[in-house]
């Protein structure tokens, strides 16, 4: 299961940049340009690890790390500040920052540190072969499910991914763009209505009133939402 990364950069070139070698390992990368957009986007949920630039408009890096942690969102923080003065080093983990590298970078060595800081966090439960919610089991290995009311189907493999990508996020909002890209690649038009499609079909397989679902719950204006 892919992780997802949030660059919180102000220099729009580099935090592209750094989205596009993120990629390049299999990490599916989002990008924002300033404090109060990194905390927005923090709050949705789904993020696995968050590259922090101390310089940011609007709240700097650390008064976002210091509003993420006070509201109890331990997600891995790496700072990334042109800052290399030890009382910057000192403040950011302070703050409880995971790791705190300086610009110039190189590349690879922050990838590196990506990777063992993702590594020390525990994957989501969802890497469990079979997924039980509402009275309904799914077996993500052999694309079948037994529902709610009895009845035993099999699942396409786009409505098992979508499902597993789900459940891995439970209880928080996957941007519709981050689902459009994991199951019909990053050229898809985020307006597709396949993926409409395929939300109204595991609705009526597994929601008892597909008008008030509690399970499969669409977040208007950003994405899905899982509860299980």
């Amino acid at each position: 299961m892919s992780r997802w990364v949030l660059v919180a950069e102000d220099e729009r070139a580099l935090g592209e940049m750094l989205c596009d070698n993120l990629s390049l390992e299999s990490y599916h990368a989002e990008h924002v340009l300033s404090g109060p957009a990194a905390l927005e986007r923090m709050g949705v949920g789904g993020i696995d690890l968050l590259i922090l630039d101390v310089m940011l408009p609007g709240c700097d890096g650390f008064e976002v790390l210091r509003q993420l942690r006070a509201r109890g969102d331990q997600t891995p923080v790496l700072i990334l500040s042109a800052r290399s003065a030890d009382r910057d080093r000192i403040k950011g983990l302070e703050l409880h920052a995971d790791d705190y590298l300086t610009k110039p970078f190189n590349l690879r060595e922050l990838l590196l540190r990506v990777d063992a800081l993702l590594r020390r966090r525990p994957g989501p439960p969802a890497g469990s072969d079979v997924l039980e919610f509402g009275g309904n089991r799914v077996d993500f290995r052999a694309m079948r499910a037994t529902c709610h009311d009895g009845q035993e189907v099999e699942l396409t493999a786009t409505e098992t991914k979508l499902l597993k990508l789900l459940a891995a996020h439970a209880g928080t909002v996957v941007l519709r763009k981050t689902v459009v890209d994991h199951l019909f690649g990053a050229t898809a038009p985020t307006t597709v209505r396949t993926l409409d499609n395929v939300v109204l079909r595991l609705r009526k397989l597994f929601e008892p009133d597909q008008a008030a679902p509690r399970h499969l719950h669409t977040v208007r204006g950003l994405g899905l939402r899982f509860d299980p």
